[in-house]
């Protein structure tokens, strides 16, 4: 799972959430952001009207809350979703280990050009590479 600091930062590059069954978000408010939740059936359910999506808590899962507003979230993309948003973009996955070291590299097309990000887990590299092709990409 991506760091909270990353997913802001994809945030604030551009990336939208539309919620899905499986995502991951955290309550992005002081003293509520500790608690990771999943959108599902059964717990987490996303309602859409005219105003905006509210994430409904269902049962008694989370008995202190009703619902939020996905406004008020902060959405914490898996590798795969964050693998899938590079699209073509995305070139490669290395593992390199060195020194006991483990490192994950995401090699992508940024502006035109290859660059390689790398990280401790593959997610936060490919979240890297994600944030750096949507802020080249509006900045054309």
């Amino acid at each position: 799972m991506i760091s909270v600091e990353l997913a802001r930062t994809l945030r604030t590059a551009g990336l939208r959430w539309h919620p899905n069954t499986g995502d991951r978000f955290i309550i992005d408010k002081p003293g509520v952001d500790d608690d990771v939740y999943t959108v599902s059936e059964m717990t987490v359910e996303r309602h859409d009207y005219p105003t905006g999506t509210i994430l409904g808590f269902n049962g008694t899962t989370e008995w202190a809350l009703d619902s939020v507003a996905a406004d008020d979230t902060l959405w914490l993309p898996r590798e795969d979703q964050l693998r899938e948003l590079l699209g073509p973009t995305f070139r490669s996955l290395r593992r390199i280990v060195d020194d006991a070291t483990v490192i994950a590299e995401v090699t992508a097309v940024v502006d035109g050009a290859e660059r390689t990000f790398a990280a401790a887990e593959a997610a936060d590299a490919y979240g890297l590479a994600l944030a750096a092709y949507i802020t080249a990409s509006l900045a054309i």
